[in-house]
């Protein structure tokens, strides 16, 4: 899948930060692999929100050198395959998306499948668990992620959003300490989506799972899509953060 001349799969940055906090973004590339061409898309396609979090790996690494936590970022396309999606399921490899169809995506054999998984999905994990194990138990995880302002049916007008499943410990931090930082903020509470076992592979599979208090950071991706923009989106989370690292459950 991978030709020996291409980026990895992953990207770990500031491994051994001090921090408790363990960062990681699983669209943080719009990139595809050469041996899957363009997947039938145009170039402006595979640069929008289909293709990846637009501003959330800028405002992760800044994250990750203001605090001094430990980030890995995902090398690829969610358009080749969705890291934060159970494999299997039907939007681990969209054939539609965002109301797009993706003809590179349609009827693929089982073989095609399995070889994006290997090439892509599961070295971004291996390097997520990895990093885990070999440290001490993080005080918290925070997935970072943006959406976009509109979506078919739905205005989004919250600039961030906390989003989480069984646990909503770190999440509820988050969201009063935005608030108390800025009461003019709306923050949305889960939204866009909620995190599901069925939906979601990042917090139920390192957070819950372990038992750590995890969240997915969602901003809404025109105020990140500057590097003005990430920089202070970054330096609010970092701030807010500090604010509530105290308080986080152990």
């Amino acid at each position: 899948m991978l030709a020996p001349d291409e980026p990895p799969p992953f990207e770990v940055v500031n491994p051994d930060g001090s921090s408790g906090l363990f960062l990681f973004c699983d669209h943080a590339s719009h990139r595809l692999p050469r041996a899957l061409g363009d997947l039938g898309l145009r170039p402006d396609q595979l640069v929008d929100h289909i293709g990846w979090d637009i501003g959330a790996a800028a405002v992760a690494r800044q994250l990750s050198a203001a605090l001094d936590a430990p980030l890995v970022l995902s090398g690829y396309s969610r358009l080749a395959i969705d890291c934060n999606r159970p494999p299997g399921v039907p939007s681990s490899i969209p054939v539609v998306t965002g109301g797009v169809p993706v003809p590179g995506n349609q009827n693929l054999p089982e073989s095609a499948i399995q070889a994006r998984q290997e090439a892509l999905f599961w070295p971004y994990h291996r390097a997520i668990s990895a990093l885990l194990d070999r440290r001490p138990r993080p005080l918290a995880l925070l997935s970072v992620h943006s959406f976009t302002p509109h979506f078919p049916g739905q205005v989004r007008p919250w600039p961030v959003a906390v989003v989480y499943g069984q646990d909503r410990r770190l999440a509820s931090l988050f969201f009063d300490e935005f608030r108390r930082d800025d009461p003019s903020l709306l923050v949305g509470d889960n939204e866009p989506y909620r995190v599901t076992p069925e939906g979601d592979y990042g917090i139920p599979t390192y957070g819950e799972a372990r038992g750590i208090p995890a969240m997915l950071l969602e901003i809404r991706q025109d105020g990140i899509a500057t590097e003005q923009g990430a920089m202070a989106w970054a330096a609010r989370v970092t701030r807010v953060y500090r604010a509530i690292e105290q308080a986080i459950p152990r």
